[in-house]
């Protein structure tokens, strides 16, 4: 908690939402909003955003946000909320209840899609936009992976155990990550139960799940290209997983081409999603940002 305070806020419905804000003294710089994936919170950019708000010499404020039905924020009781375009609209009410006109906004998987319906919905509150994994373009591998994740068992008996089926799931995108790493991540993902009950649970609204469900795998998969060709005016970093099963290279090779201003950093070792808080990866994202502060 010394690093951040609790942030919460309404939604155009009246449902009670959640985030975390980092260095909110720090005022002299455009401050970060991080948007998470489709199950995760706002802890998955702790690290990052410690990084970001303590920098010695350009140090910004970072809001993290919870989706309706993770982290902190309230489950919503209609299931069919859990929309990139809702949650879009949420994070416009929540740069407003923060005070923020303009900011650097970091989308990494449901994020980035986020940022791709701000550019149509709010173009000018964005300056430059960091896509961590994800295009306009999702391959159906990827999906089908995280689908199973949501229908699967989605509790543990403690955090060891948490680490370990993480681990399991993961180790082979993810081969030089330690255990003592994949707790870490445990902790981002997992909470522990509230019911009174032992052990720990995932960190979302089982309900998530079916918005997934009726996803016709057979088919081919809807693209946001036109919403993608809505950044061709910020300035924006693209940061991929070598071995991503979401994100495959050619879309990212197209992308380039739409935007060929864009930054494209391939990170090794990494699948679906690279960890932001990497300290070599949060500095580039850190330069990223000063380089491209008012222009």
């Amino acid at each position: 908690m010394e690093h951040w305070q609790e942030f919460t806020y309404s939604a155009f419905d009246g449902l009670k939402l959640s985030g975390r804000r980092y260095g909110w003294h720090h005022t002299d710089r455009l401050p970060v909003v991080c948007l998470s994936g489709l199950s995760r919170n706002s802890r998955d950019f702790h690290e990052l955003a410690v990084h970001l708000s303590g920098k010695a010499d350009t140090p910004r404020r970072v809001l993290t946000l919870d989706y309706r039905g993770r982290g902190r924020s309230q489950y919503d009781a209609d299931w069919q909320n859990y929309n990139p375009a809702t949650e879009a609209d949420d994070v416009i009410h929540g740069m407003v209840a923060a005070g923020l006109q303009h900011a650097h906004v970091i989308g990494t998987s449901r994020g980035g899609l986020i940022c791709m319906l701000l550019a149509a919905m709010r173009p000018g509150i964005m300056q430059s936009v960091v896509l961590n994994d994800i295009g306009p373009e999702i391959a159906g591998a990827g999906l089908v992976r995280i689908k199973k994740t949501l229908e699967g068992d989605q509790t543990a008996r403690d955090w060891a155990d948490a680490a370990e089926r993480l681990k399991l799931a993961g180790e082979r995108d993810f081969p030089k990550r330690s255990l003592a790493d994949w707790e870490r991540h445990a902790r981002m993902i997992f909470r522990v139960k509230e019911d009174g009950s032992r052990g720990l649970v995932r960190d979302f609204d089982p309900n998530l799940n079916k918005t997934l469900a009726e996803i016709d795998l057979d088919s081919p998969l809807p693209t946001m290209w036109p919403q993608f060709a809505g950044l061709a005016n910020h300035p924006l970093m693209l940061i991929r997983g070598k071995n991503s099963d979401l994100l495959e290279e050619a879309t990212a090779r197209k992308m380039a081409e739409v935007h060929p201003r864009m930054e494209w950093v391939e990170v090794g070792d990494a699948g679906h999603v690279p960890d932001l808080g990497e300290p070599a990866l949060a500095e580039r994202i850190a330069a990223f940002f000063d380089r491209n502060e008012g222009h």
